[in-house]
């Protein structure tokens, strides 16, 4: 039976061997990656569905995190491009931070963002919900190399020691490093891969400081009072759902129901003491909110505000837009809702 088979499919490659080298390299030539991404337009992720705090009441309404689609670029996704309107193209140098960084680094440094974003998220809610938040663990992790640096250090390196001082924050960095000279090298304990490593950097001088060329980002561990669980799905990154969550965490925990029975959509980062940042896609996160009928979308103050504006009266989006410029003014904002 198994010889019939092979029979058939040798005979089969020997007759249309030609058709099968076409296809081949079609099938090669369309998923042969290109320098880009293709932005294919926004979408909604539920945070409501994503946040559980222990205890906590079911609100009537909604609050979901807006997001832009991203397809690998690829000559077939490049070429769609061109044919599609909707679709756009944003190079993968405009996610770099230097030209030597690959794909890889850009997910880890995603992947350290959104968990910054969440932990950012996280101490805002509890602390402005006056509920029990103590850290218990803090991380210093390599998220970009300059240009200008001399080091083996790797994006995604723990720093754990530098010159055999312990490392908390930049300040003790700057301290451990300001007697040395220019071009001294300095030796850097890191984990890797879950494995100690002993790097070196060389110093250098820029705008009168002495830099390694390393830039890092605190990771935090916390403990909190009630219990907290939030899932999100490894291919989501970045730090743009910051203020979402914080407003789902502190919705839950103060069980006041802020959504007034509103499906509210928006977007921003947010800092840990509660200040609201700009993000990129705004006009395809507006889009995305309008297609899943949202009531309210929540913008950042400044540019992303404006655009989301503009994009509104451009279309006859009938959909409400908050300004939002701290986390205290957006939550003074929803109070207004009837």
């Amino acid at each position: 039976m198994f010889t019939n088979i092979y029979k058939k499919i040798k005979e089969f490659i020997r007759s249309e061997w030609k058709f099968l080298l076409i296809i081949s390299i079609i099938i090669f030539i369309t998923n042969c990656p290109v320098n880009c991404y293709v932005i294919t337009g926004g979408g909604t992720i539920s945070a409501t569905d994503r946040v559980e705090v222990e205890g906590s009441k079911k609100s009537k309404g909604s609050i979901h995190l807006a997001y832009v689609s991203e397809l690998k670029g690829t000559i077939y996704t490049y070429l769609l491009s061109y044919i599609i309107p909707s679709y756009e193209r944003e190079s993968l140098d405009d996610y770099k931070y230097n030209k030597n960084e690959s794909e890889k680094d850009i997910q880890f440094r995603n992947s350290l963002l959104l968990n910054n974003s969440l932990n950012n998220a996280i101490y805002v809610a509890y602390k402005k919900a006056d509920k029990k938040i103590e850290i218990t663990s803090e991380k210093m992790f390599v998220y970009s190399i300059t240009d200008k640096a001399k080091t083996d250090l790797q994006i995604g390196d723990e720093i754990v020691e530098v010159d055999g001082k312990k490392i908390n924050n930049m300040e003790d960095i700057k301290n451990t490093i300001k007697d040395f000279g220019v071009n001294d090298e300095i030796n850097i304990k890191v984990i890797r891969d879950e494995k100690e490593l002993t790097c070196t950097a060389k110093l250098y001088i820029e705008k009168k400081q002495k830099l390694m060329g390393v830039l890092l980002m605190k990771d935090y561990g916390y403990k909190f009072d009630p219990k907290l669980t939030i899932t999100f799905k490894k291919s989501e990154g970045g730090p743009s759902g910051g203020l979402m969550l914080s407003l789902e965490v502190y919705n839950q925990l103060s069980n006041t129901d802020i959504t007034k029975g509103k499906k509210i959509v928006g977007t921003g980062t947010i800092d840990r003491d509660g200040n609201v940042g700009e993000i990129d896609g705004i006009k395809y996160k507006l889009m995305g909110a309008v297609d899943e009928k949202a009531d309210i979308f929540i913008a950042p103050s400044g540019n992303n505000y404006k655009e989301a504006v503009k994009e509104k009266k451009k279309n006859n989006y009938k959909i409400k837009i908050i300004e939002a410029k701290t986390f205290d003014q957006v939550i003074e904002e929803l109070s207004k809702l009837k």
